[in-house]
């Protein structure tokens, strides 16, 4: 019997192998944090005048637990799936330069966010709360329309692109 690296991904169809089934199925998880995230961000800095410090601390803890997972999923899409790919249609332009530039977009807003409440001052203000966690509120947006376009242009594309054999090959790199 032969054993088949396919099945069903997304509403128009198109069979996924088991690699980019996978990836795909990765961002299910990271969009719930990413909306736990999103809910805590914007709650900052609302309402009643008051230090903001210790939401922001929750924010950080949120936010540094929503980087340890993405940073490995965004490893094996940059590490593996996207050089892949850029052997048929390129790197510096198209679709994976945009998917690159929306993970350095994401990543950037991410890590400025956790650098600068490494140490919080004993009172944070309403304006200052507000644009630390509007970077969080960025990285969001970025992210949710990235893994849209992931996962509606460029997985289909990807599983219409390669070779049986370069579909195994990325399954088991991803899995390493």
């Amino acid at each position: 019997m032969m054993h088949s690296f396919c099945h069903m991904g997304g509403p128009e169809g198109v069979k996924l192998c088991a690699g980019l089934a996978q990836l795909k199925q990765e961002h299910g998880p990271l969009r719930a944090q990413m909306e736990q995230l999103l809910a805590t961000a914007e709650a900052i800095g609302q309402g009643a005048d008051r230090n903001w410090r210790e939401p922001l601390a929750e924010l950080r803890k949120k936010t540094a637990s929503f980087v340890a997972v993405l940073d490995p999923h965004s490893e094996r899409e940059e590490g593996v799936l996207f050089p892949m790919m850029a052997e048929y249609i390129g790197r510096t332009s198209g679709p994976i330069a945009v998917m690159e530039y929306e993970h350095e977009q994401a990543k950037a807003r991410l890590s400025m966010f956790l650098e600068k409440t490494t140490h919080l001052p004993e009172t944070v203000d309403s304006e200052q709360a507000l644009t630390l966690a509007g970077a969080v509120i960025e990285a969001h947006h970025i992210l949710d329309e990235h893994f849209m376009k992931e996962e509606n242009v460029l997985f289909p594309m990807a599983e219409r692109l390669l070779s049986a054999e370069e579909k195994e090959e990325l399954l088991a790199r991803i899995n390493e």
